[in-house]
């Protein structure tokens, strides 16, 4: 479904050059939740902003569902990829109406039907049709992620991009929201692409997981050989044992290896 070959991408120029991804290669096979995890700044939400078009300035060959994308974002490739960002607290406009957030997708690609659509989809994130007239502020921040979800959806694509779609909401809540994802994807026979630093979100909702570093994939592995002791990288290795628990020899570990 989604194949990713030689990515690199840069900013700046000249002298003032930086590569931020070097080599990318992923392929992430159809219905299947595929995970990426490294610290912050590894390079994670940049290849998901490759792939949903937010950044156009990357070489290298990206696939969805068998078709090449090129640099410039089309109506075709909106249909078949959204993103689910971290942050819904940024994410929605703060003066429009949950009905309005919903709907402006279905109006630019010229969908009938939206009224009903828009009921349906609330529906399917656990809202209902009583959140239409509602704003961002007068939602929890569970409840926004879900109306962000639901926007993501309504276009009905075959991929969604999640951007550490959980990270900035209270634990209590991380769980409801990884479970409505899992059930969507079943339902809707979903390709996820997630991106956390938190392997236990990996361990609950991925297939296979990639671990990035400075740009760079160190290796893919079923999500299972996480805590097996299968060969891995004394990176992966420190990811594992940090998620356990913490302590001042890990610290200096992870200091080490960065």
């Amino acid at each position: 479904m989604i194949a990713i070959k030689n990515l690199n991408l840069s900013f700046g120029q000249g002298s003032a050059i930086n590569q931020v991804l070097f080599d990318v290669d992923l392929n992430v096979k159809d219905g299947e939740i595929f995970g990426l995890v490294g610290e912050s700044g590894s390079g994670k939400t940049t290849v998901l902003k490759c792939l949903a078009g937010l950044f156009n300035h990357w070489q290298g060959e990206l696939t969805i569902e068998g078709q090449r994308l090129a640099h410039r974002i089309d109506r075709d490739r909106c249909r078949k990829v959204q993103m689910v960002f971290q942050d819904p607290y940024g994410s929605l406009h703060p003066r429009h109406t949950v009905e309005s957030i919903l709907e402006e997708p279905l109006l630019i690609h010229r969908f009938r039907d939206r009224s009903k659509r828009i009921d349906a989809m609330l529906d399917k994130v656990g809202l209902g049709a009583n959140f239409r007239r509602r704003y961002p502020h007068q939602l929890s921040g569970g409840q926004r992620q879900r109306v962000a979800i639901a926007r993501a959806l309504i276009l009905e694509p075959r991929v969604l991009l999640l951007d550490e779609p959980t990270s900035a909401l209270d634990v209590s809540v991380q769980a409801e929201i990884l479970n409505l994802l899992a059930e969507l994807q079943q339902r809707e026979k979903l390709t996820y692409l997630l991106v956390t630093h938190d392997l236990g979100v990996i361990a609950h909702l991925c297939h296979k997981v990639a671990v990035m570093q400075h740009g760079r994939i160190l290796e893919t592995l079923n999500t299972a050989d996480l805590t097996r002791d299968t060969p891995k990288t004394d990176y992966t290795n420190m990811l594992v044992n940090a998620s356990r628990q913490y302590s001042r020899d890990l610290a200096e570990q992870a200091a080490r290896i960065v």
